[in-house]
């Protein structure tokens, strides 16, 4: 059994024993957090842009791997990009990182 299994049968063992009490402040955390990503998650523009079909296709595969809608997974990107929460990942020695370059002789 994998970890992960194990620990969702324990947690909803835990729940089916009782042990889980809601929060005395539950229904008022909701609302301020409904109202909370309400605000933040109300999409009322549209934009168009122009990117390489290459772009696209990796844009579209990485979606497909979290299992979201390509659209969704560029909005989320650019959302962290606005706010400063977009980290670029760490590269060391041994990580390669991808070159979109093409050699003059293959244009």
């Amino acid at each position: 059994m994998d970890k992960e299994r194990k620990l969702e049968e324990e947690i909803l063992a835990s729940f089916e024993r009782g042990e889980w009490q809601p929060s005395p402040k539950g229904k008022s955390e909701i609302a301020r957090f409904s109202a909370m990503a309400s605000a933040s998650l109300v999409k009322d523009k549209r934009v168009n842009i122009r990117i390489s079909s290459r772009d696209l296709d990796d844009i579209q595969a990485k979606a497909a791997e979290e299992a979201i809608p390509y659209q969704t997974l560029m909005a989320s990107v650019l959302h962290k990009y606005v706010t400063g929460r977009l980290v670029e990942p760490q590269t060391g020695p041994t990580n390669k990182v991808r070159s979109r370059k093409r050699s003059a002789a293959a244009i």
